[in-house]
Order: C-alpha cells, then sequence, then structure tokens
C-alpha cells in the first residue's frame, strides 16, 4: 500500500469545504437559510415533489424540504411539517408549495384543502405568509390558525383561534383577530363574512393532541423549541448527565456497533449541497444540529446550548479526504470512495458552500457548548482564507469505529449507506490517499433516495398552474436550470421525454441551484490581498443569540380542552363597505 504523501498528509474537512481558487471573506448575502422544513408526521398518503422535478414521490420524513418544494395530502391523508418551532398540519385534499422559506420569510401557497398553523414564536422583523387563489394571509402575531381553500380557487375560510392577521385581496385589506372565522369569495371582488369560530372538529382535535406532545416534551428542558425533532427523542432514548458535556441523549434500542451518519442515504440539496437523511424516526435533530460523542461504547448527542434560532446544519461529518476539494478517497486493497465521521463536541464545522464568517461563527456557536468564536475565527482563516487544510485536527478522524466508507455510487446516487458500507482499518486511514478526479457532482437521483417510490398520490393540477395571490414577491418564480452533469434539460424525464403531465410550459418554480465543481484538483495559492494570517480574525464582531425559554414561544395547554360552548354564529356581513374589522 501506498503511503500518503506528507502533501496529502491525512486532512479531514467538512463537505469539500470550499472551492478551490482564492477566496475572501463572503457577504452575508450568500449565506444559505439557517431553517429547512421536515414532514415529521404522515397519516395515510402523502407525497412530495422536489423542487423544478416533474415526479411526486411517497413522503421521506427526514429529508429537509426548502424554497420550490411541494407537498400533497391525499383523501383521508394528513401531515405535518415543522419549521423549527412552527407547526404546520395538513387535511385531507390538500397541497402546499414552499413559495419562500428563509431566515426572515416563511411563504406558503395553499393550493387547495385545510391547513392548521400553530406559529410559535413570530420575531421582529419576520413575515408568515399563507397564498390562496383569491387572497394573502401575513400572521401578525404568534397563535394557531386554521386556512381552508377551495379546490375551485373562489373561496377562503380562516379561523383565528387565538393570534392576529391581515388579508388583502381583491384591491382592499381586513384586519382579523382571535376568536372570529373569516369567509372570503370570489376572485376580483372579495365577499366578506364573519362568524363566532366554530367548535374544534376532528382534524383539529388532532392538531391539539399533537401540540400537547410538543408541549410535554421533557428533551424541551435540553434542547431548544427551534430545534426541529426535540420532541421525538423522549420516545427513542434517555437524557444521562456526563462530567464532560452535562446532558447528553442516548438512543435506545439501536444495532449492535451503531454509529451516527451510517443508517440513511446522502442527497443533494441547493444551497447546501450533500444533506445526510437519517432513517431513525428520530433521526432528524441529533444529524443537523449539536454534536456526537462516544461515552464508553455508546455514542451520545451532545445539543448545542438551548438558544433561539440554531442554524441548522446539512451535515455536521467531516469528510476523509485530501485539501477538501474532492471527496474521492482510496484506501488501498482495491477500495475507493467516500468516508466521514461525525464532529465531535470541540470539532468545528466549516461548510461547503459559500458563506460568510458570522455564518460559521452561528452554526458553529449554536450548536455546541465547547467551541468559543476564536476557535472558529481560527479555522475559518485556517481553511477558507489560507487554504491551509493540513493544520485541522478532529476528535474521531482516525477512529476506525467512527469512520463510514461507501463505493462513490452508492454516495451520488443516494442509495442506503449501510447496506453497501465498509469497515476501514487504523493503517488504512493512515495511508489513505485522495483520487485525482472530479469532485462529486450530483446527478439526478441524487436529489430523492433510490428507494423513494413514485406517488400515485398527486395533485390534478401542478401548483405552479394555479393562481395565487401573493403579498411579497415568491422567490421561486425563476427559470428552471438544467441538470450540470447531463444533457438533457432538467424538466425531462430520465428517458429524454419532456413531461406534459406536471410541467407547465413556463414553470414559476425555482429548480435546482446548478453545483459548479472546483476547476482542477490545487487550490490557487492565496494573494496578498486575500491572504489572513492565523491569528487574524475578520472583521466580525460576533452576537450571540438570545437563550431561549418556554415564556418566548407559545407554549399553552391545547386550545381545545378549554373552549367554551359553541354560540351560535352571528353572521356580519361587510361586503358593502369593504373596512378593516377593527
Amino acid at each position: 500500500m501506498r503511503k500518503a504523501s506528507s502533501g496529502w498528509a491525512l486532512a479531514l474537512l467538512s463537505l469539500s469545504l470550499a472551492p478551490a481558487g482564492p477566496v475572501q471573506a463572503q457577504d452575508q448575502s450568500e449565506d444559505p437559510p439557517a431553517r429547512v422544513a421536515r414532514l415529521n408526521c404522515v397519516q395515510g398518503s402523502v407525497s412530495y415533489q422536489v423542487s423544478g422535478d416533474p415526479d411526486w414521490v411517497e413522503a421521506d420524513l427526514n429529508r429537509p424540504l426548502t424554497t420550490g418544494d411541494n407537498l400533497w395530502a391525499d383523501q383521508d391523508s394528513r401531515g405535518e411539517v415543522h419549521i423549527g418551532s412552527t407547526a404546520i398540519r395538513l387535511g385531507s385534499m390538500t397541497g402546499v408549495s414552499f413559495l419562500t422559506l428563509d431566515d426572515r420569510t416563511i411563504q406558503l401557497q395553499l393550493a387547495q384543502g385545510t391547513i392548521e398553523v400553530h406559529l410559535r414564536r413570530l420575531a421582529p422583523g419576520e413575515a408568515f405568509e399563507v397564498d390562496t387563489a383569491n387572497l394573502s394571509l401575513t400572521l401578525t402575531h404568534s397563535g394557531e390558525y386554521r386556512v381552508q381553500a377551495d379546490p375551485n380557487g373562489d373561496s377562503t375560510e380562516i379561523i383565528v383561534r387565538e393570534g392576529e392577521g391581515e388579508v388583502i385581496g381583491g384591491g382592499d385589506s381586513w384586519n382579523l383577530v382571535a376568536g372570529q372565522a373569516y369567509e372570503f369569495k370570489g376572485k376580483d371582488e372579495l365577499n366578506y363574512d364573519a362568524y363566532a369560530a366554530p367548535p374544534f372538529d376532528d382534524f383539529e382535535d388532532w392538531c391539539q393532541s399533537r401540540d400537547a406532545r410538543e408541549n410535554q416534551a421533557v428533551s424541551a428542558k435540553y434542547v431548544s423549541r427551534d430545534v426541529d425533532g426535540y420532541y421525538d427523542l423522549d420516545d427513542y432514548g434517555d437524557w444521562q448527565s456526563d462530567p464532560s458535556y452535562g446532558m447528553v441523549w442516548v438512543p435506545r434500542s439501536v444495532a449492535v456497533g451503531w454509529v451516527p451518519y451510517h443508517y440513511g442515504h446522502w442527497v443533494y440539496i441547493a444551497p447546501w449541497g450533500w444533506t445526510w437523511v437519517d432513517d431513525a424516526p428520530w433521526g432528524f435533530a441529533p444529524f443537523h444540529y449539536g454534536r456526537w460523542v462516544l461515552v464508553g461504547s455508546s455514542w451520545a448527542w451532545v445539543p448545542g446550548p438551548v438558544v433561539v434560532r440554531p442554524v441548522y446544519a446539512p451535515a455536521l461529518v467531516g469528510f476523509v479526504g485530501g485539501g477538501g476539494f474532492s471527496l474521492g478517497v482510496s484506501f488501498g486493497g482495491g477500495f475507493a470512495g467516500v468516508a466521514w465521521f461525525p464532529l465531535g463536541p470541540r470539532d468545528v464545522y466549516v461548510p461547503a458552500c459559500l458563506c460568510s464568517a458570522r455564518y460559521v461563527q452561528n452554526i458553529n456557536i449554536t450548536n455546541t457548548r465547547i467551541v468559543n468564536v476564536t476557535e472558529v475565527t481560527h479555522v475559518y482563516n485556517t481553511v477558507v482564507i489560507n487554504h491551509n487544510v493540513t493544520a485541522v485536527s478532529y476528535m474521531y478522524a482516525k477512529n476506525t469505529a467512527a469512520v463510514t466508507a461507501v463505493p462513490r455510487d452508492t454516495f451520488v446516487n443516494a442509495h442506503p449507506v449501510s447496506v453497501a458500507a465498509v469497515r476501514v482499518t487504523s493503517e488504512q486511514i493512515e495511508n489513505v490517499r485522495v483520487l485525482d478526479t472530479t469532485p462529486l457532482a450530483p446527478t439526478r437521483s441524487s436529489y430523492v433516495a433510490s428507494t423513494a417510490k413514485l406517488a400515485t398520490a398527486k395533485p390534478t393540477v401542478p401548483f405552479a398552474r394555479r393562481p395565487v395571490v401573493a403579498r411579497l414577491s415568491p422567490a421561486v418564480s425563476r427559470p428552471l436550470p438544467v441538470y450540470t452533469n447531463e444533457s438533457r434539460p432538467f424538466n425531462q424525464h430520465p428517458s429524454g421525454q419532456p413531461s406534459t403531465a406536471d410541467t407547465p410550459p413556463q414553470a414559476s418554480r425555482e429548480g435546482f441551484r446548478p453545483f459548479t465543481p472546483p476547476n482542477g484538483t490545487k487550490p490557487a495559492e492565496p494573494t496578498s490581498a486575500n491572504k489572513a494570517p492565523d491569528n487574524q480574525s475578520p472583521s466580525v464582531r460576533y452576537t450571540p443569540a438570545p437563550k431561549a425559554r418556554d415564556d418566548m414561544y407559545d407554549v399553552h395547554p391545547p386550545l381545545n380542552q378549554s373552549q367554551k360552548p359553541a354560540q351560535p354564529p352571528k353572521q356580519e356581513s361587510h361586503k358593502e363597505d369593504n373596512k378593516k374589522e377593527k
């Protein structure tokens, strides 16, 4: 076996880290969103459609969803989506599209059907908008809201259980208050009626039971309510006190020799890049937040500090490789592929996508209690600014019990990792060498799991063809790009034939952001203009995230347990004056 040269001494970096060539500190406008959506509960038949793709596939619970993605709950089916602490529940025959999902805006298109939104926290400067075919609803306070859109697009009913909102449509606007139901009919001109909120039905009772589960989660004592999936941890593991790391969570009933980031698959999701999707029902929070640590012979999850809005990461791992500019490695003995390990509590994570120094600070400090800003800045300057990839060490880089390795095809084509994984020896890790190949660009199958099944349940009319009233400009109204490593247009099936059933003539979906491989295999030397000494930090002042407390969120007993006896509906017609409801 050939020993690695000193120039390619084992370099262990996160997700190919940075593009080749001189790199200066990036502007914050290029930072990826700090949050994503996750479909965390399915009853019946629920499917999703990845942005820009014509196919609907059966739900994959832990796959992150973002701008441009679509969800459909079929007849007699229900689904629950979380965006941080906010829950969005879908009723039967309901279609939702994520028009915008970033740090400040959640904008949904309700194409048809019924959703219930429990907005637990709305920070100053943030926007939450639900758009239907005849109106746009802006939620102006935390609370619970039910919105129902007629499939024909000419009627929207809104129930404000708690909170406040504002509707625009037909050239007018109305303020909505708690305890009231509102019905808006028409398109170019809206007719508007208000009446006392009706009793809770079966769907809303189910929503209240889901709220109660979150409210009562023991894990909320140790994990921020903005970390999606904290409510799953109680059922599948136990909290233990560790002298070095404080309270840690240990999963129950895992396989002998279980290791994080081993049972699942990789997908490519722009703008973050390669993203881990775990198989476990609890496998969201522990793989996108915090860190993992070996306690004795068992792995334990160490959450970050309990703060407001910790930053989502696609996968908190380090890749075994050289320079971070290619993920392909050879271990000798005829095996070549991709290998990685979980980051420990003291490891600094540097994302693969372009991002600012502030983003790197935030994604680390909100996900580990041990790493400080000075350490993060040092690694950022070392790796991103100076391209010195051999000076960073990691906790589990050479631990054979922590490293997972798979063939390239398994990684790129979203195949199950555990089926194809091979064990590596300590000698192989010491002598790993980088393959002089093109970095791993995504293929069509990289965006959806290889085990995903085409869904028979899907909307009859594509969401992009449905009219929608929007106050904010949706982020998805852009031309469809093409695959970076295939010649056929993105909106064509693998056969090369265009899809006419689900793709409109001019689709209004963003599609996938093209993946541009770095040029060459060796980074250019940094110039004096962009080279920063190791002891020089970017001119960025870190502002710590505020500590999260339950009184900052809308946490209370289920509303359906304290509702008063229903009163006969008292209708008020406002179709003549179109004045704002006070």
